[in-house]
């Protein structure tokens, strides 16, 4: 199974920035946490676009990440998305959690596509 999710993920550096800071009137709610629901949804409409059935096995995540250039440090690039994209696919449903008894793993690989940065998300059971 896989899906894709066009354009890029905030980077670790990215989103810890946003974690210390604030939004304005909305005491004690920090921007990263409204980031992360952002992405989540992105990478929720992605999954749903793939039409992904539940998987009650352990699985591994294997993401390709391809970005414009290569300014972006690879740990910076896949920290986040690791983070979202596996919070994602338990929101939708796709796996129940995303423990030690789900995921057995993930490997990353990297490539360079200026005209269409995107992330491919290969799920193995």
């Amino acid at each position: 199974m896989k899906f894709i999710i066009y354009g890029r993920l905030p980077s670790l550096n990215e989103y810890l920035a946003a974690e210390r800071s604030t939004i304005r009137g909305r005491r004690g709610h920090s921007a990263g946490n409204s980031m992360k629901r952002s992405c989540e949804m992105l990478i929720i409409n992605a999954i749903r676009k793939a039409r992904l059935k539940r998987i009650k096995s352990p699985v591994i995540l294997h993401y390709t990440f391809f970005e414009a250039n290569r300014k972006r440090d690879l740990d910076n690039i896949s920290a986040t998305a690791h983070k979202f994209v596996q919070d994602a696919l338990v929101k939708a449903g796709i796996l129940e959690n995303d423990g030690w008894n789900y995921i057995r793993g993930f490997t990353d690989a990297f490539a360079v596509d200026a005209k269409n940065p995107r992330i491919e998300v290969e799920i193995e059971i």
